[in-house]
């Protein structure tokens, strides 16, 4: 329950506090849980390379199989996972996410060698199952710490640690492969994984007042501008009926799907443009696949500040500001997209261009929809974030299977229009839906007694 306070909301002099260790914590986080997602599409290069000893012969669908495998357990605990983190906290369930995906990196070697390709399957379902968990309990912890005036440039930081963690991943696979075998790549994810368990386990709190480290003045300033202050623990009832006839709700699931539609059609499927159009294997070459994702991570940090900064001056509403920065994560790469599919055959650097610029636009939605669950409803936005997350991935699987029904012809660039078109016209309508029914408002069922401290928000 969130109550008003006469309390002032003074922000603490000191430069860095307890706020800014839990945002460094869960950008880690994120970081290693995104490097422990993707680092089967690297490794499984090595681990089916027939001129290296101890090859599996794995037939191209049975990689496939092993590919999807994380998603099926994914997307099964994302409502759930929200409920937990409105129930328990984010913070037991996010140590046991990254602990639980460290542990089963550090067997999947041995488990590949002794179980084949069905124990690996298995492994890497767990890993979804336990990473199901991870954004519900982000979006609750950063409903509990980051100060309404922070939450852009901190939930930017946050976020950004996926995009990071894909592209450090994408860089450093080929060299452990190639040094030390592909196993070792796995067990590096699982060693950093325990060392960043262990140290949340003594700096990660739940909530500020639940914190041992932080001052009376800088949780006295995060619980007066949330809104928080008296009313921070009270555990409430979610008002399902209430959330999922809220149109703007469900102008954020239409947004998710729309981002999840371009951005995993992109994953899987430039690479086969890539070679089968452009005569280039992008996967051939770490860094080239890492750049799109580096330039992603490095925008989303002046987006977010110029988010803020844009709040801080009163130059645009709440909702205004995330509608423009989603707009620029959609609408942008959609333009861009179609710009992709007229690009020469054979001009790998200007193709690379372009999915860097289709890709690194796509930050804006760390500060569009991605914040309008806190914004809306704070106390049930790691449900809500469940919700649109489930429905999502779901759009995760659909994507590649829709272009490959597309694609009859790989090699023909006419045909891959037809995928980027498509891909295009759903960020589009998806965007737009938003544009005109989402909100960040203050929504009444967020609390038990409306409060209309949420007037502060200047919606």
């Amino acid at each position: 329950m969130e109550v008003k306070s006469d309390v002032p909301i003074k922000k603490p002099n000191s430069l860095l506090g307890i706020r800014h260790l839990q945002a460094l914590m869960l950008f880690l986080a994120l970081l290693l849980a995104f490097a422990m997602r993707v680092n089967i599409s690297m490794a499984i290069v090595a681990m089916t390379d027939k001129d290296t000893e101890d090859a599996f012969d794995w037939s191209i669908q049975t990689q496939s199989v092993i590919l999807s495998s994380f998603f099926w357990g994914y997307i099964v605990l994302q409502v759930p996972g929200g409920e937990m983190a409105a129930k328990f906290g984010g913070m037991i369930l996010i140590t046991l996410c990254v602990g639980i995906n460290s542990a089963v990196s550090l067997i999947l070697p041995i488990g590949a060698y002794y179980g084949g390709w069905q124990l690996v399957c298995a492994c890497r379902v767990v890993q979804g199952l336990s990473q199901g968990f991870i954004f519900p309990s982000i979006h609750h912890l950063i409903g509990k710490w980051v100060p309404l005036e922070e939450k852009s440039r901190l939930g930017t930081l946050i976020y950004a640690g996926a995009q990071l963690g894909t592209a450090i991943q994408l860089m450093i696979s080929g060299f452990l492969a190639d040094y030390w075998g592909w196993p070792s790549i796995f067990y590096a994810n699982g060693v950093v994984g325990v060392i960043w368990t262990v140290a949340y386990i003594f700096l990660g709190a739940a909530t500020p007042s639940s914190s041992k480290m932080i001052s009376a003045e800088e949780r006295m300033y995060i619980e007066s501008s949330l809104g928080h202050v008296g009313g921070a623990n009270k555990k409430l009832s979610t008002p399902w009926k209430s959330i999922f006839t809220s149109l703007s709700f469900i102008s954020l699931i239409i947004a998710h799907c729309g981002q999840n539609w371009g951005f995993w059609t992109l994953m899987t499927e430039i690479p086969s443009y890539m070679k089968q159009v452009l005569g280039v294997d992008i996967k051939a070459n770490g860094v080239m696949s890492a750049l799109p994702y580096l330039a992603m991570y490095l925008l989303s940090f002046p987006l977010g500040f110029l988010s803020d900064y844009v709040l801080k001056k009163n130059w645009l509403s709440v909702t205004a500001s995330r509608k423009l920065s989603n707009s620029l994560g959609h609408y942008g790469p959609a333009i861009a997209l179609i710009g992709l599919s007229y690009v020469p055959a054979g001009n790998v650097a200007i193709a690379v261009a372009v999915l860097t610029v289709v890709v690194g636009l796509n930050a804006g939605h760390y500060t569009g929809y991605l914040l309008v669950h806190i914004d809306m409803a704070p106390n049930f936005a790691g449900t809500m974030m469940g919700i649109t997350n489930a429905i999502a991935n779901v759009i995760s699987i659909i994507a590649p299977l829709v272009a490959g029904v597309l694609l009859n012809d790989e090699t023909d660039a006419q045909e891959w229009r037809k995928v980027f078109y498509l891909s295009s016209a759903i960020y589009i309508v998806c965007n737009t839906f938003f544009v005109v029914f989402g909100s960040s408002k203050r929504q009444k069922w967020n609390e038990v007694d409306e409060s209309k401290d949420g007037e502060k928000n200047k919606n």
